[in-house]
Parts: C-alpha cells; sequence; structure tokens
C-alpha cells in the first residue's frame, strides 16, 4: 500500500476526535452544529477505517492467526479465500449506489450536509484495497 495513502490516512485521527470531542459541548453549550460535526466525523472516520483495515494487514496485525498456523503460502491463499469473494461481491453490488451517489453528490439525510458520497466511496475503496491487499499477497507467495 502507499505510503502517502498511509499517511493521510493516519491525519485523519487527530482531526476525527477532535469533532468526536466537540459534539457534546456544540450540543449543550452552543447548541448549533453538533449534527454538522457529526456528519464530517462520518466521513472522517469512513475514509479512516477503509485504509485502516489493510494497513493493519500490511503491519501484521490483522487476520494473525492465519499468519501463525499456516505457511506464508497457505496463509496467503486462505486470506484470498475468505477475503476475495466479499471483496468483489461489494465491488459488483455497490457500484450502481456509490456511482449513483458520486453523480448527485449525495448529502446527508438528516442535515442535508454535503459529503455522504464519501461514506459510500470510503466503502468501494475498503472493498478494493482489501481486494488487491489479497491478490497481491497471493501473487507473491502463489
Amino acid at each position: 500500500m502507499p505510503q502517502r495513502l498511509l499517511l493521510a490516512a493516519a491525519a485523519l485521527v487527530l482531526p476525527l476526535a477532535g469533532l468526536l470531542f466537540a459534539q457534546w459541548p456544540l450540543r449543550d453549550w452552543l447548541q448549533a452544529y453538533s449534527r454538522q460535526a457529526n456528519d464530517l466525523g462520518q466521513v472522517l472516520f469512513a475514509l479512516y477505517i477503509a485504509v485502516a483495515v489493510t494497513a493493519a494487514s500490511e503491519a501484521g496485525a490483522h487476520l494473525a492467526a492465519a499468519r501463525q498456523r499456516l505457511s506464508p503460502r497457505a496463509a496467503a491463499i486462505a486470506v484470498l479465500a475468505c477475503t476475495g469473494p466479499w471483496a468483489l461481491y461489494l465491488l459488483v453490488i455497490t457500484a450502481q449506489p456509490v456511482w449513483q451517489s458520486l453523480r448527485t453528490l449525495e448529502k446527508f439525510p438528516e442535515t442535508l450536509d454535503p459529503g455522504y458520497f464519501l461514506v459510500r466511496i470510503a466503502l468501494w475503496l475498503l472493498a478494493a484495497l482489501v481486494l488487491l491487499q489479497a491478490l497481491r499477497r497471493a501473487m507473491r507467495h502463489g
């Protein structure tokens, strides 16, 4: 996985934490903007998780049980067999809704704030990264 993508995703943690922390004071004291903070927090969280799952796998912290009990080749094939069909299914089944969301720049339903399309894109990014990583690992060890 490109190092720049990992660094960009890691940089989302601090603003995400700030937004989560700010929701209560915004709602209770200012009585405004807490929903907008929540919407932006959802976007940042979705993008962060889309990259974090693959980064954890790259670091050996995710799906570690398969690696400990199996040879590297068997573990790579097992990971591809487990995650590949799910990721491919997700990419296919969500392609049209994600494309539609992107074309219309879909908004959050409750607040009508822009950005919900980014949550949908993050789902697609997650599935694509998982599939690409599993394929790359299987080819490397296969």
